[in-house]
């Protein structure tokens, strides 16, 4: 695998942050009603959707780190009831996955993780678990986002990836994150 490989997954993990911030900084225009208001989706709000994506985020990051937190990590499925706690809780999490993606090696990715199932121990390719990962996030999302168009709050735009034509639009965003573009695209 090239440098170029774990680039990738390290935009990855970045782009997931920003969509991260940019969603959650949207619903905090939220009421506290709004946001447990019951809504189609696979989890029926926006806060057990995005409370949803940080609880596997934790569950898969724990392992991504050689932690062994396993199930427990869902034991409760709405550990932030706020917008403002789930936010700086995602944030962490998010700088957390940013970590590992940084510390990536092409030896790295093509190593193996070991997932506490409780009942058995999984073991994945990194660069599987990852992408795993990142869909996961997306989707969720994804769903989020079609929830807060029912809302008088308009959905951010979550569709980008980052195109360098398009940086400006974004630095204030970055700037907020702490980051610059030469954060995410270093050598």
């Amino acid at each position: 695998m090239s440098s170029g490989l774990v680039q990738t997954y390290r935009s990855f993990a970045y782009n997931n942050a920003w969509a991260n911030h940019r969603l959650l900084t949207a619903c905090a225009r939220l009421s506290q009603a709004e946001f447990e208001a019951a809504r189609a989706g696979f989890f029926p709000s926006i806060q057990r959707t995005l409370n949803h994506i940080y609880v596997i985020d934790l569950f898969y990051i724990d392992a991504l780190e050689g932690g062994w937190l396993g199930p427990r990590a869902w034991a409760n499925e709405v550990p932030y009831p706020s917008l403002a706690a789930l936010k700086s809780a995602q944030a962490a999490m998010d700088k957390r996955l940013l970590a590992v993606c940084d510390a990536l090696t092409s030896e790295l990715l093509a190593g193996l993780v070991r997932i506490n199932r409780d009942t058995h121990v999984q073991t994945e390719r990194r660069d599987r678990l990852l992408m795993h990962l990142f869909q996961h996030q997306i989707h969720h999302r994804g769903q989020a986002h079609a929830m807060l168009s029912e809302t008088s709050v308009a959905p951010p735009q979550l569709d980008e990836f980052f195109a360098e034509g398009e940086a400006p639009l974004r630095a204030a965003e970055f700037a907020e994150l702490g980051w610059t573009e030469g954060t995410i695209w270093k050598p």
